[in-house]
């Protein structure tokens, strides 16, 4: 769930504003939250970190994380990096049934991390989940009954949701997704495969 969260916000301006308000009201909180200094060794300790804190990078600091307009169009979503590898040209699909290939991450554990690449105009099979669902779009685009999903928008689908997928013409739909529960099939035909599909 991490890796497709961080994969949305490398493409996303306005959540990552919206995480770095949080992450500033979170720490105010935390600092309202600390006991009153019970020594004066405790308060010199206190004093040199934040001390620390203040003093600037050094020159050599490594750059922040690329936005989209300053990454390569070969390379991945940085977060992507550690399960899936750097570029798209080393990406080895999996087929898993007519125009739908598969890759499932490496040394992802607990959490099923995917990456999908569907045909345009393919539809998914109608399904909900057992669990959560957080898919972002890296490439093309897909309709459900929840709207219209190109790329840099995410879905966070839970057991509650049932849809079936339809991409749309043009390029194949890329997305990149974490399941902690299994699909949950409607059809007969769809449950057949679903072992051999691994969702």
């Amino acid at each position: 769930m991490a890796a497709v969260a961080a994969t949305h916000l490398e493409a996303c301006p306005h959540c990552r504003r919206q995480l770095a308000q949080a992450e500033h009201v979170g720490g105010a909180l935390l600092q309202q939250q600390q006991p009153a200094v019970a020594s004066a060794r405790e308060a010199q300790l206190r004093g040199d970190i934040l001390a620390r804190l203040q003093q600037p990078l050094p020159a050599a600091a490594p750059e922040p994380a690329p936005t989209p307009l300053h990454r390569p169009a070969e390379l991945l979503p940085r977060a992507l990096h550690p399960y899936f590898g750097r570029t798209w040209k080393a990406l080895r699909w999996r087929w898993v049934a007519p125009g739908v290939h598969l890759i499932r991450a490496a040394g992802s554990s607990g959490d099923t991390l995917v990456m999908l690449k569907i045909a345009p105009g393919k539809s998914i099979p109608l399904h909900s989940h057992h669990g959560s669902e957080l898919t972002q779009i890296l490439q093309g685009a897909y309709d459900d009954e929840l709207g219209h999903f190109g790329p840099g928008d995410m879905a966070d689908l839970d057991s509650d949701i049932e849809h079936r997928p339809i991409t749309s013409p043009g390029v194949p739909c890329i997305c990149v997704a974490a399941l902690d529960g299994p699909l949950r099939f409607r059809g007969w035909l769809a449950r057949k495969m679903q072992p051999m599909v691994g969702l």
